[in-house]
């Protein structure tokens, strides 16, 4: 089964591939859509490193962890929305980067970073969220699943 997923970088604007996204992400529906809240740094024990490029690293992570729950992986994912605290174009840099090691050769989602004052938890620096896409043949695998 093909993937409910297609990415565009259409001309006429820059290529965003080098900065770890994509233009346009569609979804060809019917297809098993899942939101995943803002992850932060935190581990499963709730400690949360004062490094922000370890914070990516441990959101990616998470990330990674709730997506597989809802049976889906990063190939699947449309859309990402990344929260910076004290944005700099060396923390775009370190984020960017740590996209492209994950992502790899698969196409990048659709991503907006957005600079913020603050997160919800003292020494939080880094948040990210997700949308995401499976096809029918792997929703009927997942719901077995429960919530």
């Amino acid at each position: 089964m093909s993937s409910p997923l297609h990415f565009l970088n259409p001309p006429g604007l820059y290529d965003p591939r080098p900065n770890g996204y994509s233009h346009v992400a569609c979804i060809d529906l019917p297809a098993r859509l899942i939101h995943v809240a803002g992850q932060g740094g935190e581990d499963a024990a709730g400690r949360l490193p004062a490094d922000f490029a370890a914070q990516v690293e441990q959101a990616l992570d998470n990330l990674q962890t709730a997506l597989a729950a809802a049976g889906a992986g990063l190939a699947d994912v449309a859309r990402l929305t990344a929260l910076v605290v004290d944005h700099s174009e060396q923390r775009l840099a370190v984020f960017s980067q740590a996209l492209m090691r994950r992502w790899g050769a698969l196409p990048t989602p659709a991503c907006t970073l957005i600079p913020v004052p603050r997160l919800a938890l003292d020494g939080m620096l880094f948040e990210i969220d997700a949308s995401a896409a499976v096809g029918i043949d792997a929703r009927a695998a997942a719901s077995g699943s429960t919530a």
